[in-house]
């Protein structure tokens, strides 16, 4: 019984470490359940410079903070399993080729996708080439979505402007960004915060 315990113990810690926040749509509340998480947005923010409450709207969006999200799969017939639209994955809902190029472009070889400290850095990695490439301002929640979402090239061909409801979706995060923001800035001095306000 007790060679079974352990093994069965290990596997239990291992799965809530992948659970979702009991409360996402709360950052303070989701930041003080994941140990870990803010450091780790942190880090994102003064390698990259994209406000913590920016990345995580992004998120919040893409996948809702389930590690391993991804597009559903359709089904022929009901039964047979057809390819995915799309190889998006993870917390970032981070597509393979682009993956890829921020392990490469980065620096980050070891990255998972399934890893929120790597997803929070590939979101300021990313934003970070829109302010660059695109002139979006790291503080533009709503266009830094935008060009997330569509690529660097479809946001510059203002593929957007074709999709409303992907344009009232960008509208969301961008709201959701400003009440993460003002959620922060109460516990901000319980989690060691500094300065980096939008």
């Amino acid at each position: 019984m007790k060679k079974l315990f352990i093994p069965l113990l290990l596997l239990s810690l291992t799965a809530c470490t992948a659970l979702t926040p009991k409360n996402g749509d709360n950052i303070c509340s989701t930041f003080r359940e994941k140990d870990g998480w803010y450091d780790d947005a942190k880090s994102s923010f003064e390698k990259w410079g994209v406000p913590i409450p920016v990345q995580m709207a992004i998120m919040h969006q893409e996948s809702h903070f389930v590690a391993d999200a991804q597009p559903p799969r359709p089904w022929l017939l009901g039964f047979i399993p057809l390819p995915r639209a799309s190889s998006a994955y993870g917390y970032a809902q981070a597509k393979d080729e682009t993956w890829d190029s921020y392990q490469d472009k980065a620096g980050s070889w070891g990255a998972d996708r399934e890893d929120f400290a790597d997803a929070a850095d590939f979101i300021g990695w990313y934003c970070s080439i829109s302010h660059t490439r695109l002139g979006i301002s790291k503080l533009d929640a709503k266009n830094l979505y935008l060009a997330y979402h569509e690529g660097h090239g479809g946001y510059q061909r203002k593929s957007y402007l074709q999709k409303a409801g992907l344009v009232q979706i960008a509208n969301k995060v961008a709201k959701r960004a400003k009440l993460f923001q003002s959620q922060l800035g109460e516990c901000q001095n319980d989690l060691g915060n500094k300065g980096w306000f939008f």
